[in-house]
């Protein structure tokens, strides 16, 4: 399986549409057999979801993300595991040992306002 988690500074990025890299796990019977961290080449809900999908990602653990993200990555097949915080390698972990918390509801309802996010969070959401 071909696990992907956006990736801020080894923390799990919080909004999915500026995500600048992802670090891309390959893992082969619940274990990592290995990762790299890979530039995007571009922002945008639907062309980080195709990046995506032409990596043959399976699973996706990020942030926070909108209805259009959402609806992007759906159609592509990926599985979304949202609203994680904290280091990637340890959201990564946690996944393989059946412990990640997540949180489905974590998503950004503010782009229609033109609120900005930034990264690290804003604290509306």
């Amino acid at each position: 399986m071909k696990l992907a988690v956006t990736y801020e500074n080894e923390m799990v990025g919080q909004h999915f549409g500026r995500t600048e890299k992802f670090k891309v796990f390959d893992i082969e019977d619940g274990k990592i057999i290995s990762s790299q961290v890979i530039g995007t080449n571009g922002t945008g809900h639907e062309a980080l979801a195709s990046f995506l999908k032409d990596l043959k990602v399976d699973t996706l653990i990020c942030g926070n993300m909108g209805m259009g993200a959402k609806t992007a990555l759906i159609e592509t097949g990926i599985k979304i595991l949202q609203g994680v915080e904290g280091k990637v390698d340890d959201a990564v972990n946690n996944y393989l040992s059946g412990t990640l918390k997540t949180n489905l509801n974590a998503e950004c309802h503010d782009h229609e306002l033109g609120h900005n996010c930034g990264h690290g969070g804003c604290g509306h959401h």
